[in-house]
């Protein structure tokens, strides 16, 4: 574990966000329609904004997640950037948001895992729900973020 990784509550711009999610695979999970006005209501409006730097004070991951402070976290968002995979970072990231949610005894913890990720949170104790219910009914036209 890399300890010169820091990792605090804080707000970023959007345009530190969308640069760091050229760094990730975490980009291909928006949809392009309003992208760069959807990203600022993104990082303004998040429960939970837990930022990666490293001593550089670079975003190496970020952690956004919705949460009612007594039953429940949901991360809609977590990433590291590729050249800091494999440091625990991510496993950082959600346990500081757990924790900061309310741990573990009270919050139950939901996400929509990339196919890609799911060992990651298996990992960390997770299971697949079935019970999990969607309305969707948004544009998405897939594209990547360069």
């Amino acid at each position: 574990m890399d300890e010169s990784i820091v990792i605090r509550e804080e707000r970023i711009t959007p345009e530190e966000y969308i640069d760091f999610l050229k760094r990730t695979d975490l980009g291909a999970q928006y949809p392009k329609e309003r992208f760069e006005e959807r990203i600022a209501r993104l990082v303004k409006t998040v429960s939970i904004s837990l930022i990666a730097r490293n001593e550089r004070g670079v975003v190496v991951g970020a952690l956004f997640g919705l949460t009612d402070y007594a039953y429940w976290l949901y991360v809609t968002d977590l990433g590291v950037d590729r050249a800091y995979e494999r440091q625990g970072i991510g496993r950082r990231l959600m346990k500081t948001a757990h924790d900061l949610a309310g741990g573990e005894k009270d919050i139950a913890v939901y996400l929509i895992a990339n196919e890609n990720a799911v060992t990651f949170y298996e990992k960390l104790g997770m299971k697949r729900a079935d019970d999990v219910m969607q309305y969707n009914k948004i544009e998405w036209t897939e594209f990547v973020v360069e």
